[in-house]
């Protein structure tokens, strides 16, 4: 039984797959204060919220079974996604759930602000009727500028072109094909400010986006600029913007979201060229159950199927993608195995290589799977996907990864390097069409072993009778081979032998083994073979 606790609220019939679910109990405590979750979370194994809970460091580091934060919505920020990655805990949110509500709510502030309808309606519901007070503009021909085309700012173009807009769009990843077929004209931020009557922003809060809207950029905007603000709280430098609001740089402004909520700077709030709501972009009922529907059937997927779609501090991959290179997830976690076991200590040094078609691929989730492998056997279960690269850090060992389109004598091919000091390990591995995953190369040997739970690694002198006496110690230990591989570098000089066991042996069995006259070394190799290692996610 998996615990969830939902401390904001949450709609129950947008956490219905959750809460009908036999392993899953939900316990929903909207309102609880950090000092309450930091008492509590240490039960439970996920934790839904939206934008009101902030999710501290402390409050991560007291979720002991804490497994998966879940942002019912689409901004993380008031999650600490560094202290939930260094703690192994997916972060996961509801990218696209409200996207028509965000969108539509943008047109809605937009069209309430060149047309005065709040301040209208205020006057007018006090009996006066003011029609040269509140004189407006129409949207037809005007320019707009989009800061941010992900799907929001996308569907937001989309209906402003139903007006009539020209449209400006900046996004450092909108490409001049995709500007084309939306209809709009790639811009940069200086463009953007230099030509549009009304600008909205569409962009997450990020460091380079923090405070962006400031003194400098409103200085260079048209005069008279209308701005929008939808997004995140702290994209605009609120003191500043109000200094262009007095000055009449910025003709009025729309704002959902502020940097500190709730906001009480009556300063702005108040200001007559200024309409204010409080964070509603995404409060429509359709969306409120879509966000929570998506992150519930999230849940369910990462805990039953160990399967993630839509976290944030893991690398997204497309269906194409993960098709291609799933045959090598669990080889590169076993390569990873046993490298570290060759090497006998913790590596200094960690070198990926990529060959052939694997080359050509995003390779990041394999990386992980690799290093994930090599780090286990001395972190154990404390080391997962998400936290990997954060523990290599951590210890302070560096690593590279390299591709290259040469085959290496197969369709694909990948080579795990670990070195520490002057002792080098490597292992290289494919998967061969029909047979599947195969070890073929240990060291400086070229083999062909096929992945097994265990494996007898002897390195000894190329001397007639090795292979017989090895046999035959086993056999007097009742050890059952099941495959032998021998390798060498040249006639009579050294070689390597690596034996599939039907179970696992004990010292004792080493021991007699190294009392064989050339044999240099003995080494049991045990790795993980089972289907769960497979999987994206394994906690």
């Amino acid at each position: 039984m998996y615990k969830v606790l939902v401390t904001d609220t949450i709609s129950d019939s947008g956490l219905k797959s959750l809460i009908d679910h036999p392993h899953f109990l939900v316990d929903q405590q909207p309102g609880l204060q950090s000092k309450q979750i930091c008492e509590v979370i240490g039960k439970y194994d996920a934790l839904i919220v939206r934008s009101q809970t902030q999710v501290t460091e402390e409050i991560i580091q007291h979720g002991d079974r804490l497994r998966v934060i879940a942002r019912a919505g689409v901004g993380v920020d008031n999650i600490d996604i560094n202290a939930a990655t260094r703690k192994g805990i997916i972060v996961v949110n509801a990218p696209g759930a409200n996207t028509i509500a965000a969108t539509e709510h943008t047109l809605a502030l937009m069209l309430s602000l060149v047309r005065n309808i709040p301040s209208a309606h205020l006057l007018t519901s006090e009996g006066k009727w003011e029609r040269n007070s509140f004189k407006g503009i129409e949207l037809y021909k005007k320019t707009l500028g989009i800061i941010g085309m992900g799907k929001i700012g996308t569907e937001v173009a989309k209906r402003a072109k139903s007006f009539g807009m020209h449209i400006l769009g900046y996004d450092p990843y909108l490409t001049e094909e995709r500007a084309n077929k939306l209809g709009i004209v790639k811009a940069s931020l200086e463009l953007i400010a230099a030509e549009s009557d009304i600008i909205t922003l569409h962009t997450p809060l990020t460091g380079e986006t923090k405070g962006l809207v400031n003194d400098d950029y409103l200085s260079r905007t048209k005069s008279g600029v209308r701005i929008i603000n939808c997004a995140r709280g702290g994209i605009i430098d609120e003191k500043a913007l109000h200094r262009a609001l007095q000055s009449g740089q910025v003709a009025g402004a729309a704002l959902d979201v502020f940097e500190k909520e709730p906001y009480i700077d009556p300063e702005l709030l108040q200001h007559p060229h200024i309409i204010v709501t409080p964070h509603l972009a995404a409060s429509t009922v359709e969306a409120q159950e879509k966000v929570a529907e998506e992150v519930s059937d999230e849940i369910i997927e990462i805990f039953e199927t160990q399967t993630i779609r839509h976290a944030v501090n893991m690398p997204q991959i497309s269906g194409e993608a993960h098709r291609k290179i799933q045959p090598y997830l669990q080889l590169g976690g076993q390569i990873g195995q046993l490298a570290v076991q060759l090497l006998k200590q913790a590596p200094d040094k960690i070198d990926i290589n990529y060959y052939g078609e694997l080359a050509d691929e995003d390779t990041d989730l394999l990386t992980r799977t690799t290093i994930k492998g090599l780090l286990s056997y001395h972190f154990a279960e404390s080391v997962n996907l998400i936290n990997v690269f954060h523990l290599l850090k951590e210890q302070g060992v560096p690593y590279t990864v390299q591709k290259n389109a040469t085959n290496k004598g197969f369709a694909n091919y990948m080579e795990l390097t670990l070195s520490k000091d002057n002792e080098i390990a490597s292992v290289g591995a494919t998967v061969l069409n029909g047979y599947g995953a195969r070890i073929v190369k240990m060291n400086h040997y070229r083999v062909d072993v096929r992945p097994e739970s265990f494996l007898l690694y002897i390195k000894h002198q190329d001397i007639p009778g090795m292979i017989g006496k090895v046999g035959s110690i086993l056999g007097e230990y009742q050890i059952n081979i099941g495959t032998m591989q021998v390798g060498r570098t040249s006639m009579g000089g050294e070689a390597v032998m690596i034996l599939t066991l039907d179970k696992k042996i004990e010292g004792d069995v080493i021991q007699a083994l190294k009392s064989i006259k050339g044999l240099e070394d003995a080494q049991l190799l045990e790795l993980n073979t089972s289907e769960a290692s497979m999987k994206l996610v394994s906690f």
